[in-house]
């Protein structure tokens, strides 16, 4: 049996712009591993099951990509403890399904090439190939084209999940963003991230980044009044974030923010730290 942690994500900015041919829109966004995560446990089976979680199908996808992609039987039996919160915008699915890909694929005969295992990645999900990583990543095209990034992790993160906002579909979100002409301006949008990555050499640095383009929230604005040098929604939302760099800031802000929803405390994944855990 091998185990892995799925750590969760957020997005330290999103810019979106139009739609590709390929139904997906273009984007730049910068994706942070977050020490919130999942436990995911795998050992060969008869056949491909995965308990614990039955909501799940991604991780059943991504797994039985990986055994057509090497030419095996999908025979594994995995296990997903659940810690981080269903449809909030933190990458709980995709991640779960990389940590899986990562231990299945260090089990097959005949492992596959990290640029081939990626291609699997990125068929079951676009932030599946982030997960893979681990460090910090500039994400372009579609999600999936990654660019590692140093960035500085000295500070602690506060989540708030808003009490009864239920995830409205990414789907639904994009198509808002659409309708409401959003992607105006994206060139400029896109530059001025990389531009302001380009000029961190600080925590406070991370603040100039721009901000989520696809969603927004009056939360965000209540984290930085409780003390946040930045607050933004991850990915499609609903999840709002904080950044804090006095460690004695956090927890009186989770008790303040605990009226609007249910808050978590972490901290971001330094570099290099791998999702693999020893047997």
């Amino acid at each position: 049996m091998t185990h892995a942690k799925a750590f969760a994500k957020i997005n330290l900015g999103l810019v979106v712009g139009a739609l590709r041919a390929d139904g997906k829109h273009e984007l730049v966004t910068v994706l942070q591993r977050v020490e919130l995560h999942d436990d995911i446990t795998l050992e060969p089976g008869a056949e491909l099951t995965v308990e614990g979680f039955e909501e799940d199908t991604i991780v059943r996808d991504a797994l039985a990509s990986l055994a057509a992609a090497a030419g095996v039987e999908p025979g594994w039996r995995v296990r997903i403890d659940k810690r981080i919160p269903v449809a909030a915008g933190l990458g709980g699915g995709s991640t779960d399904a990389a940590a899986a890909l990562l231990l299945a694929n260090a089990e097959l005969p005949n492992p596959l090439e990290p640029s081939a295992l990626q291609r699997v990645a990125a068929s079951a999900g676009a932030d599946v190939p982030f997960f893979l990583h681990d460090d910090a990543c500039l994400a372009t095209g579609d999600g999936t084209d990654l660019e590692g990034i140093s960035l500085p992790a000295d500070y602690h993160v506060v989540l708030v999940i808003p009490h009864g906002e239920m995830k409205t579909s990414t789907g639904a979100v994009y198509a808002a963003f659409d309708a409401r002409g959003g992607r105006a301006g994206f060139a400029g949008r896109a530059a001025s991230l990389r531009a302001s990555l380009d000029r961190v050499e600080s925590v406070r640095d991370l603040a100039t980044i721009p901000p989520n383009d696809l969603a927004s929230s009056p939360l965000a604005q209540e984290l930085i009044a409780a003390g946040a040098f930045r607050a933004d929604v991850s990915g499609a939302g609903p999840t709002v974030y904080g950044l804090f760099e006095r460690a004695d800031d956090v927890a009186p802000a989770a008790e303040a923010m605990a009226r609007a929803g249910r808050t978590y405390l972490t901290r971001p994944v330094e570099a290099g730290r791998s999702s693999l855990v020893a047997r």
